[in-house]
């Protein structure tokens, strides 16, 4: 075919190859970047950033239609090497992942008519200013941790169109993106936020998943591919962990692997030593 293969070649093989429209027009538009680097590579010899056949440009993902872009580029993380990553439900356990040397911390109370939440956020962000080198990210509840001076905010998909990301930007927070699929990382990347989160890495139980796992192939791809911090989640315990640190992620979420431990404070030290071996 004159002009190598076009857009929507690519649209049609991924299309074939299983994946949804969204995802297969995201994965065509990164193969016409590639082949675009490589014929730069032909006249000028050498491409920046171009590494084993993979176009290390996060520009080059597509601007989906419905990509939320009126506001761009967070703050970034005081500490981009976010280690071991504790998502845990109370207070209590965001003093006691803390005592145990964890420093990222997601308080994800998932109910907004749980009676404890406002306090539950107060102390959490107590917590975590008084501990040397903490980032807590309140899980959806932006207002209140805008009320009352979060570090970060972490939301889903769902919950970018109902957040108030201006607010969240003029104040400094910062925030980190769930992903889950080619189009949802394209979709989070538009926002230039601090950090994304990319997975299942692998089934998981601690919530229903339509999802397929993204396996490690496709952690240490986004590792590479974006220019910000990329955490892993999903099914990460401590047999994974040191996996999942290979890839070069800059966080691996972990949640059951603590807070269903017969010693959460083991739980977390055996998760650190795995995360520091890569």
């Amino acid at each position: 075919m004159a002009g190598g293969p076009t857009l929507a070649d690519g649209v049609a093989a991924a299309l074939a190859a299983g994946y949804c429209e969204a995802d297969a027009v995201v994965l065509a538009a990164l193969a016409q970047a590639r082949l675009h680097r490589r014929a730069a590579a032909a006249r000028h010899r050498a491409v920046p950033g171009e590494r084993d056949g993979v176009a290390l440009c996060a520009d080059d993902l597509p601007t989906l239609r419905d990509a939320p872009t009126t506001v761009r580029g967070f703050a970034p993380l005081t500490d981009p090497a976010l280690g071991v990553y504790a998502v845990v439900d109370s207070a209590a356990w965001v003093a006691r992942v803390l005592a145990a040397g964890i420093r990222t911390v997601q308080l994800r109370i998932k109910d907004p008519a749980e009676p404890t939440l406002v306090q539950q956020v107060i102390e959490s962000v107590a917590l975590a200013r008084a501990t040397p080198g903490a980032q807590l990210f309140i899980n959806d509840h932006w207002r209140l941790a805008l009320a009352h001076g979060a570090y970060g905010v972490h939301l889903g998909q769902d919950d970018v169109s109902r957040a108030d990301l201006a607010a969240l930007q003029a104040a400094g927070l910062r925030l980190g993106l769930s992903t889950h699929s080619y189009w949802e990382v394209a979709r989070a990347w538009a926002l230039r936020p601090s950090y994304i989160a990319c997975g299942p890495v692998y089934a998981t139980q601690s919530k229903a998943m339509p999802w397929r796992p993204q396996g490690l192939g496709n952690l240490r791809f986004w590792a590479r591919q974006l220019p910000l911090p990329v955490v892993g989640i999903g099914g990460i315990g401590v047999p994974q962990m040191a996996a999942v640190a290979a890839t070069g992620v800059a966080g691996a979420a972990v949640l059951s692997a603590i807070t269903q431990a017969d010693d959460a404070s083991q739980a977390c030290q055996a998760l650190l030593r795995q995360f520091a071996r890569r």
